[in-house]
């Protein structure tokens, strides 16, 4: 076997216009596929990344006079398509003054309801009671950075004192992440601020006249869910509105448009591939096969002398293994070349989240494994015409 082998490695040497063929055959139809293919990669991977790197993208808000109970806020939780899940007051009551613990500046800001696994916190975060998170305008407007203290207050009319909270700052949100002036805190913050300004005593908090705080059943305007990926974010928001009868506000157009670009370039690329490989089947069998056809006298002579037998198949297989190694370096070689040309034409910016012709490690290995095995599969039509080779009728016959 290690002679037949050898034997047509020298052959495939001695034959380069062969080898060249087989070769600019393979990298004529790899090349611009791997092109489309790391396109796709490129664009797609960088509209959806962007999507996943905006939490707002997964948001869903429910909108309208609605009313909410603590239990509501349980049943979504439980559901396989949500993720981070969180209640919310009246939202004429979201507004309050901020400020340094230390004093300085005074900012008006709007306070939403979060907690820990909140997607526009930090990962990992844990948002506890009495902390909060800041928008990075409002912590630049009031100098403040994590670790520093806070006030937030309110006034509500007929009620003689205002309300004061203190919270540890946590976090400063990245630019982007939370737009405008926001403090994002639990709902037990924005419970305790609607509570003052229905007139109840919180006498923790300095405030003695009002109402009994026990006598108080709170109830909440509506809801701030994320799903727990973009995948499920329609089937999320359609579910939330048929179990409590609402309607509700996400970027689910935005977001089902991207995914479904994702799969008809999917199958766009499948579809063009599929044509492709049909054509390079037919010119490698073709190939193969007429190379055999072109050596019976040698690969008899073989035979006769010993040196092939049945292992005459190997020679059209070994050759094919060859051309398709040559073929994927080449390749590969012109993808990097075409990849550099698109990226200085185009201008895209994707360079950095890894350019605009994008090919992942495990990518190209797929590509070569494919490749590799669909040649040799080309190869076996070839094989099957050397085994039927019968080296005395070739012979006799004299064909060149």
């Amino acid at each position: 076997m290690r002679l037949t082998l050898s034997l047509a490695l020298r052959d495939l040497m001695f034959q380069k216009t062969h080898l060249i063929c087989n070769v600019a055959v393979l990298a004529g139809v790899l090349v611009p596929l791997m092109v489309l293919f790391g396109v796709k990669n490129g664009v797609y991977d960088a509209l959806l990344g962007e999507m996943l790197s905006n939490p707002r993208m997964s948001q869903i808000d429910t909108s309208g006079n609605a009313r909410f109970a603590p239990e509501d806020a349980e049943t979504v939780r439980g559901w396989p398509e949500a993720g981070f899940v969180t209640l919310k007051t009246r939202s004429q009551f979201d507004f309050v003054n901020v400020r340094g613990a230390a004093g300085g500046g005074l900012r008006d800001a709007i306070l939403i309801p979060s907690g820990t696994g909140d997607p526009t916190l930090p990962k990992g975060l844990v948002l506890e009671a009495g902390t909060a998170a800041l928008s990075a305008n409002l912590a630049s407007q009031l100098g403040i950075t994590t670790g520093d203290r806070i006030e937030i207050f309110t006034q509500a009319e007929g009620r003689p004192r205002q309300l004061r909270l203190p919270l540890d700052v946590v976090a400063v949100l990245p630019p982007g992440r939370a737009s405008g002036r926001a403090v994002l805190t639990g709902i037990a913050t924005l419970d305790l601020v609607e509570a003052f300004y229905d007139a109840y005593a919180l006498p923790e908090h300095g405030i003695t006249e009002g109402k009994p705080l026990d006598q108080r059943s709170p109830d909440y305007e509506g809801m701030r869910v994320y799903a727990a990926s973009l995948d499920v974010l329609g089937a999320l928001q359609n579910r939330i509105e048929a179990e409590f009868g609402i309607s509700t506000e996400a970027r689910t157009a935005q977001v089902e448009n991207v995914l479904r670009l994702g799969r008809n370039l999917n199958l766009a690329l499948l579809l063009t591939a599929g044509v492709a490989s049909i054509g390079l089947a037919a010119a490698l069998v073709f190939g193969f096969w007429g190379e055999v056809q072109r050596k019976r006298q040698m690969l008899a002579s073989l035979a006769l002398m010993g040196l092939g037998g049945n292992r005459l198949w190997l020679f059209p297989v070994c050759q094919a293994l060859v051309s398709a190694v040559l073929a994927l370096v080449v390749s590969f070689g012109l993808l990097h070349l075409a990849a550099a040309v698109a990226e200085r034409l185009f201008e895209t910016g994707l360079a950095g989240a890894g350019g605009l012709v994008r090919i992942s490690g495990a990518q190209a290995a797929a590509i070569a494994g494919a490749v590799t095995g669909f040649v040799m599969l080309s190869s076996l039509v070839a094989s099957r015409a050397a085994l039927r080779i019968e080296p005395a009728a070739v012979l006799r016959e004299g064909v060149t």
